[in-house]
């Protein structure tokens, strides 16, 4: 039996003549003035369809006046813009992929997305993205758009991908069209410009006529088109001119609270807490200044938000600051910069589909790979260019600033890249390195990672744009080498107390020499220097010997000759920058190595020892950074977490340089509950004094995953990152999973050195309650606190403990019998296949360990101490 073929048409006879017939997959988008003249051409398509009994779905979303009512036989499907574009996207999406081939689809007009989305590139990219997709279903579908209302990124995506694009005009109460593009079809008449009379499209050849009408109508000519100004422009030129009447005095500023709350959620934040903070603290004139360094459009993301509203605080509340604060002059790239990257380098569904299925596999280190070959669009990469050219050969870091980073709840530290650039050789080649890092930051949003925290917090369906932060690197060169002096991470809260005298409310400070990097990145190779804001000269360790032991070794630098970060020795850096650098401020001499040296005739060596005591005791430094974090948490009523560099320019003047500002996502201190007294020696199963991190809890534990020193200490690299694979799948189990897990092992958790610890990645032990580090891999390498890292925000959004624990140290007890236990090993019942690594891991179920009781883990941060034992 032969198929009934479905016919296509406008539901004008004519129109259809003109357009020599509808084809399967044609888009028609129609260029109007208004939308009445929109509806002549929408009623009889929708009448056309239900004489036809085919389906026609209806996609309402504008302000304006429905296109159709309850009883034009279309199903109408309504949507909400201000979710965000990939919400929108995808439900458009979801609703033509649920239905059959060949249906007909009628869309308000596409123009009122540009207001929601506060871009015309963004609109520009949703067409570019279900066109194609409504052409794939063989679908006939109807758009409308204002008629030089749009800016080229709007009108050039398009025009470039629709099928049939109409102009259609209203003069003197007659319809007029001039169809633009019918593609794959022609006739001699097609491209006129044709009147309708009664049913009839005719074509107008008399130019008299021809020049009245087109005269009167602004030029629609694509070209000019990058001469319109879209609505990102428009509004911000609006709202340039009224900043400059109420400068004048022409108009009071109550005029211009309207302007200043949409461009806050054009460009700020949509969340609400950021805006209470953006409301109160900056103004019109600021946000029409960050737009003067905005390259794209769009939100900047969390992160630049977050370096400019502390600013904007600070100076509010202190002129003190104006002294003490280094000046920025950052730039901001938008975010929609980051989805239009996607859409057209062809990404987006490759993307979209990995999000939805978060198979974290082979596919997604593809796609991870296809982002860092991408081209950019030619109008962003000039003002790049020019971006560049302002900077000159000044070192820069490129970083993340994902709509939802550094936010409320989700601070998102470390997931996603920030790059540093040496900036250094030709125009070309400081604009390449610029566009790699670009690429590698937009790459980083597909990161395991990234991925898999989205996951967990139910974030995948959510709009995650990525914006950057671009700003100059603070500090100064010496001779082939670029630093500040100092850097660091700072708390409003302190949660490491390793002594009674300090207070947690005071806040600390992670305080490295050189770069940042060494105080957010847990280095495996060095330490640095905690400073409990109220105690600033107290330390955990007693001796110099020990201050010695655990100081920072190693400092972090932008080797300009080379075009890279380095890490480089601090004796060995000091012998190039002795005499450019207040060294004093931030190393004391080691006397008695100094003598020691001297007796043995090396009296030209002048060993350091970075201890920061001058910085820390002779300085306003502790108390400007205990101001700075107060006055931040005052303002956003919860915890800070700030980013800094600090350089001297003379031996009394320094300046801070704020670089970055989030809620700490710190909980509180907990309960603590006073363990059994007098525990039985072969019920304790491990006892420590510390270092405790977290918040004070008693758990009773399901699950003791237990890699043992000894034995690991003794294997190759490759079967270390065989057991830190294999840590991965035990705590993934999804009978493991489901416990309360305990995890313990030799030297430092999540290094990239096997010889220094297990490594193993976060989403590996993502689903860990307890984490212990037993020092026990090298004599001299101890857990290094790790404050302030992107580690410990880790630990503390996984809401975490952890703790070391010191074998031989007073205070500190394992029970290996029960840890060691074979009978109690329940790897190989779990996992047969991981019968080689039965000796070195370890996986005890309380139950079994503890017959009829259990274990429970005891925690007291404040006291730092914890005890583990069978009930």
């Amino acid at each position: 039996m032969a198929r009934t073929r479905v016919q296509l048409s406008t539901g004008l006879p004519e129109l259809d003549r003109v357009l020599r017939g509808l084809m399967p997959g044609d888009n028609i988008v129609w260029q109007v003035d208004s939308i009445d003249d929109y509806l002549p051409f929408v009623v009889p398509y929708a009448k056309f369809a239900k004489e036809h009994r085919q389906k026609l779905i209806y996609f309402r979303f504008a302000d304006h006046a429905p296109l159709l009512s309850a009883d034009s036989g279309a199903e109408i499907f309504e949507f909400e813009t201000e979710r965000g574009f990939e919400p929108f996207l995808a439900g458009i999406h979801r609703v033509i992929s649920t239905n059959s081939r060949g249906t007909m689809y009628l869309f308000d007009c596409l123009s009122e997305l540009a207001p929601d989305w506060r871009s015309d590139r963004m609109l520009g990219n949703f067409f570019m993205l279900t066109c194609p997709y409504l052409y794939d279903r063989a679908a006939i579908a109807y758009f409308a758009l204002l008629r030089n209302y749009h800016s080229f990124h709007a009108v050039n995506p398009i025009a470039n991908t629709t099928q049939i694009l109409i102009n259609a005009y209203r003069h003197k109460n007659k319809i007029y069209i001039h169809p633009l593009k019918v593609q794959h079809r022609y006739s001699h008449t097609m491209y006129m410009l044709h009147v309708r009379e009664g049913n009839e499209f005719c074509p107008v050849t008399q130019s008299g006529i021809i020049t009245e009408i087109l005269s009167g109508v602004p030029w629609s000519r694509l070209d000019a088109a990058s001469y319109q100004l879209g609505y990102w422009s428009r509004t911000f030129a609006e709202a340039e001119a009224l900043q400059t009447d109420v400068d004048r005095g022409v108009r009071p500023v109550e005029d211009a609270h309207e302007f200043f709350t949409k461009l806050l959620r054009m460009m700020i934040s949509h969340e609400n807490p950021v805006l209470e903070l953006a409301q109160k603290y900056l103004s019109l004139r600021e946000l029409l200044a960050i737009r003067k360094r905005m390259i794209g459009t769009g939100l900047i993301g969390g992160k630049a938000v977050g370096m400019i509203l502390a600013r904007a605080i600070l100076k509010d509340t202190s002129a003190h600051w104006e002294d003490v604060l280094e000046p920025h002059d950052s730039f901001y790239v938008g975010s929609d910069v980051f989805y239009t990257y996607l859409v057209q380098n062809g990404y987006w569904w490759m993307v979209q589909r990995l999000k939805s299925s978060l198979s974290i596999d082979d596919a997604t280190e593809t796609v991870r790979r296809r982002i860092l070959t991408g081209e950019f669009p030619e109008y962003i990469v000039k003002q790049f260019a020019d971006m560049l050219e302002y900077f000159g050969q000044s070192p820069i870091i490129v970083r993340s600033s994902s709509i939802m980073e550094d936010n409320f709840g989700t601070a998102f530290a470390g997931k996603y890249e920030s790059v540093f650039c040496a900036n250094q050789g030709g125009p070309h080649k400081r604009l390449e390195d610029f566009l790699c890092a670009v690429r590698t930051v937009y790459a980083s949003t597909m990161s395991e990672e990234a991925l898999t925290y989205r996951s967990k917090r139910s974030l995948l369906g959510h709009d995650e744009q990525m914006g950057l932060l671009i700003q100059r690197v603070s500090g100064a060169s010496y001779g082939h080498l670029f630093f500040p002096q100092a850097a660091g991470v700072s708390f409003s809260f302190n949660p490491y107390v390793w002594h009674n005298s300090i207070d947690p409310e005071a806040g600390m400070i992670r305080l490295v020499f050189g770069m940042g990097t060494r105080a957010v990145d847990r280095s495996d190779d060095d330490y640095t220097r905690i400073v409990a804001i109220n105690e600033p000269l107290r330390r955990p360790e007693s001796t110099f010997d020990e201050v010695r032991d655990y100081a920072q070794r190693r400092v972090d630098v932008l080797d300009l000759e080379a075009n890279h970060m380095a890490s480089i020795a601090f004796e060995d850096l000091l012998e190039r920058c002795r005499e450019q650098l207040p060294v004093e401020m931030y190393a004391a001499r080691d006397r008695k190595l100094e003598r020691s040296l001297q007796g043995r005739g090396q009296i030209e060596s002048s060993p350091w020892v970075l201890t920061f005591d001058k910085l820390l005791s002779e300085t306003n430094f502790v108390q400007d950074m205990k101001d700075i974090l107060q006055t931040l948490q005052h303002a956003y009523k919860y915890p800070v977490d700030v980013e800094f560099t600090l350089n001297f320019f003379n031996k009394e003047n320094y300046k801070i340089n704020l670089v970055q500002c989030r809620p700490l996502q710190i909980y509180d201190g907990g309960i603590a509950v006073s363990p059994p007294q007098n525990i039985a020696p072969e019920n304790l199963v491990l006892q420590s004094r510390g270092p405790v991190i977290g918040k004070s809890t008693q758990l009773d534990l399901d699950w003791l995953i237990y890699v043992v020193p000894g034995l690991y200490g003794k294997m190759p690299q490759s079967e270390r990152y065989a057991v830190a694979r294999a840590i991965g799948e035990i705590t993934s189990h999804t009978e493991v999973e489901s416990g309360v897990i305990m995890l313990l092992g030799p030297g430092r958790w999540g290094t990239t050195t096997p010889e220094l610890g297990v490594p193993v990645s976060p989403t590996e032990i993502q689903s860990v309650n307890v984490l212990c580090e037993i020092v026990a891999m090298h004599d001299n390498l101890v857990p290094d606190v790790s404050l302030g890292t992107h580690f410990f925000n880790e630990l503390v959004e996984n809401d975490m403990l952890y703790l070391a624990f010191f074998p031989n140290q007073e205070g500190h007890a394992i029970n290996t019998t029960i840890m060691e236990d074979p009978s109690l090993n329940c790897l190989t019942k779990l996992f047969p296949e991981l019968h080689e690594l039965e000796q070195a891991v370890r996986v005890l179920r309380a139950s079994d360990a503890a017959p009829g009781s259990g274990i429970t883990i005891n925690a007291d941060t404040m006291t730092q101490r914890v005890v583990c034992y069978r009930t």
